[in-house]
C-alpha cells in the first residue's frame, strides 16, 4: 500500500538546497561579466549574443541527457548527488579559467564548458526537490532554491564593484581582464565548490525501491504513443528547409542559419522517433518530449517568453548601460568599466529583489492563485525592463530592477511549482531536462536574432534589446493565462 512521503524539518530543507547558491554564485558571475570579458577580448556588440550561444545550446543537450541518467542511477553517493559533485568540479576549474583567457576564442570555448557544468549540477537539483519533499512542501523547497538563487547572485554581481571600493584595480590594458573581475572569478569558484560540498555531505536520498512505493510517485503516468510524431517532424523539416532558403536567397546573417538548422534536426528526430523501434536514452527523451503532460505544454510558452527576455537582459545590460548611460564602448576607459561595474550593481538589485520576492511570492499565491501571481510579477518585470529606454539617471534603473526581481524570483518558482505535481517520480529527472528545453529554444533564438534585430533596425544599441525583453514578459503574462487550473489538469 501507497503511503506519504515524510516531511522535512526545515533545516533539513536548507541544506538540500543550499548547493544551488553556489550554482547561482557562479552563474550570476558568468551573466554579468562574460559580455564584459568578451568585449575586451574584441568582441563587437553584435558579435556577443552569437559567443553566447554556447550557453544555451549546451543546456539544450546536457540537461535532458543529465536528468534521464539521474532517473537511472543509484549507487553508495545516491541518485542525483554524483551530478552535483562532477558539475561542480569542472564549474570550479573552468571560472578559475575563464578571466584568464588569452583570446576571444578560449574565452567562448570555457563559457561553453562553464555553462555545461553548471547544467550538470543544475539540472538533478529541480529534481531533488520532487524526490525529497512531499507535494504539500514543494512550493517551500522551490521558493527556497530561490532565496539562495538571489543570495548567491547578489553577492556575486555585486562583487566587481565592492573589490574597487577597496582599491582593487577596475581597468587593465587592452586585451587583459581587470583584477576586479578576475578576483571575483576565483571567490566565485570557491563559494561554488564549498556549497555544494556542504549539500552532497548534509543530505540523503531515497532509495529507488523506496521512492516508488510513496502515493505521488506515479501521478499522472500515462503510456506515450508516439505513432503520429512524423506529423510534427514533417512541420518541422519544412519550416527549416524553408528558412535555410530564406536565408540563402536573401543572403542573411548567418547567426540565423542556427534556427534553421534547429528546426530540421527536431523534425528529423520526431520522423525517427515515429518508425524507430530503439528503446535506447534517445528514443525515451524524444518520446517523453512527444508525450509530455497537458499543463506542461501550455507552461512551455510561458517560459519561452519568459526566458527570451531574461536571456536579452544577461547579454545586454553591460554594453546597454555603459554606452546609453555612460557614453562608452571603449572597454579600456574608466566610463565604460564604470558602466560595467553599474550594470553588475543592477544585476544584484534584482536579485537582492529576488530574494525578498520569494518570501512575498506565497502569500500571492495564497490571495490570487499561482496563474495570477505569475502573470502580475512578469508583468511587473516586462515594465521594468521597459522603463530602460525612458530613464536617463542612471541610479533610477534600481527602481526598475525592483520590478525584475519579482518576475525573476517567480520565474525560478511558480512554472515548477505548477508542474511538479502532475510528474511521475520515476521520470522527475527526465522531465525536468526536457522543460529546460523551453528555457534553452528561446535563448537560442535570442542569440540567433538579436544581433541581427539590432544591426538591422537600431543601429546596434543595445538598449532596444532591453526594451524587446520587457514586451516579452508582458506576452508570457499572457500566456500564463492557458495554463489549466490545478483542479482542471
Amino acid at each position: 500500500m501507497s503511503k506519504a512521503k515524510p516531511e522535512l524539518s526545515f533545516w533539513q530543507i536548507w541544506n538540500m538546497c543550499f548547493g544551488f547558491l553556489g550554482i547561482q554564485f557562479g552563474f550570476a558571475l558568468q551573466n554579468a561579466n562574460v559580455s564584459r570579458i568578451f568585449q575586451t577580448l574584441g568582441a563587437n556588440v553584435d558579435q556577443i549574443p552569437v559567443l553566447w550561444i554556447a550557453a544555451p545550446f549546451t543546456g539544450l543537450i546536457v540537461q535532458p541527457i543529465i536528468g534521464y541518467l539521474s532517473d537511472r542511477t543509484w549507487n553508495r553517493f545516491g541518485r542525483r548527488r554524483p551530478y552535483f559533485f562532477a558539475g561542480a568540479v569542472l564549474a570550479t576549474i573552468a571560472l578559475m579559467a575563464m578571466p584568464n583567457s588569452p583570446t576571444l576564442w578560449v574565452a567562448a570555448g570555457l563559457l561553453w564548458i562553464m555553462d555545461a557544468s553548471f547544467n550538470v549540477s543544475m539540472e538533478p537539483f529541480r529534481a531533488f526537490v520532487g524526490d525529497q519533499l512531499p507535494p504539500k512542501q514543494r512550493p517551500l523547497g522551490y521558493a527556497m532554491q530561490s532565496v539562495f538563487i538571489g543570495v548567491g547572485a547578489v553577492v556575486a554581481s555585486f562583487l566587481p564593484y565592492v573589490l574597487t571600493r577597496f582599491g582593487v584595480a577596475n581597468t587593465a590594458p587592452a586585451g587583459e581582464v581587470p583584477h576586479s573581475v578576475m578576483y571575483s572569478f576565483y571567490a566565485g569558484a570557491a563559494v561554488l565548490l564549498g556549497a555544494m560540498l556542504w549539500t552532497i555531505l548534509s543530505t540523503r536520498e531515497y532509495p529507488p525501491e523506496q521512492l516508488e512505493s510513496f502515493a505521488d510517485a506515479h501521478v499522472n503516468e500515462t503510456p506515450v504513443v508516439v505513432g503520429s510524431a512524423w506529423k510534427v517532424g514533417t512541420l518541422f523539416l519544412a519550416l527549416g528547409a524553408l528558412m535555410l532558403g530564406l536565408i540563402q536567397h536573401y543572403a542573411l546573417e548567418k547567426e540565423l542559419y542556427l534556427l534553421a538548422g534547429g528546426l530540421v534536426g527536431f523534425g528529423a528526430l520526431f520522423v525517427w522517433l515515429s518508425r524507430t523501434t530503439s528503446q535506447g536514452a534517445l528514443r525515451q527523451i524524444m518520446g517523453d518530449l512527444y508525450g509530455m503532460p497537458r499543463p506542461m505544454r501550455r507552461l512551455n510558452w510561458v517560459q519561452f517568453f519568459s526566458w527570451f527576455a531574461m536571456f536579452a537582459m544577461w547579454i545586454n545590460t553591460t554594453p546597454a548601460v555603459a554606452e546609453r548611460f555612460y557614453g562608452s564602448t571603449d572597454t579600456t576607459s574608466a566610463a565604460y568599466n564604470e558602466g560595467a561595474n553599474w550594470a553588475g550593481v543592477l544585476m544584484g538589485t534584482y536579485n537582492g529583489v529576488g530574494v525578498l520576492a520569494a518570501i512575498v511570492i506565497p502569500l500571492l499565491v495564497r490571495a490570487i492563485g499561482l496563474r495570477m501571481s505569475h502573470l502580475v510579477n512578469l508583468w511587473l518585470g516586462g515594465i521594468g525592463l521597459l522603463s530602460f529606454l525612458l530613464i536617463r539617471d542612471p541610479h533610477w534603473l534600481v527602481a526598475s530592477m525592483v520590478g525584475v526581481g519579482f518576475a525573476w524570483a517567480s520565474i525560478l518558482s511558480l512554472p515548477y511549482a505548477m508542474l511538479s505535481d502532475n510528474l511521475p517520480a520515476a521520470k522527475m529527472g527526465i522531465y525536468m531536462g526536457i522543460f529546460n528545453f523551453f528555457i534553452v529554444i528561446p535563448q537560442l533564438m535570442a542569440a540567433s536574432v538579436l544581433g541581427v534585430l539590432l544591426k538591422l533596425f537600431f543601429h546596434n544599441q543595445p538598449i532596444w534589446a532591453l526594451g524587446l525583453g520587457g514586451a516579452s514578459l508582458l506576452v508570457a503574462g499572457l500566456c500564463t493565462l492557458r495554463v489549466p487550473r490545478p483542479e482542471t489538469a
